[in-house]
């Protein structure tokens, strides 16, 4: 009779420590989880910022854009110039 006690109260205590481990882990993992959802927060927050930045570069990359098409119109002009130049002194 002895033996049928000592087992249930193995088998509970076995138990318990199974219980008290997984609750340990769950806490782990609610806590890394939480830690995940903040980290996340404010990667969405700081890629709101870059959105926010770089909205104005669409105009003055426009801006630009016809800048350097003048500044090629410009060149290319140059260009045949030159090889106007050349073929005048028999360069090419």
């Amino acid at each position: 009779m002895l033996l049928p006690t000592i087992l249930t109260y193995l088998t509970l205590a076995v138990a318990l420590i199974v219980v008290v481990v997984l609750i340990v882990y769950l806490v782990g993992i609610i806590r890394a989880l939480r830690r995940a959802g903040d980290n996340l927060a404010r990667l969405a927050d700081g890629l709101q910022a870059v959105i926010d930045n770089t909205a104005p570069l669409e105009e003055h990359l426009t801006t630009i854009n016809g800048a350097l098409d003048t500044l090629d119109e410009g060149l290319e002009s140059v260009d045949n110039n030159l090889i106007g130049v050349a073929e005048v002194f028999k360069l090419q």
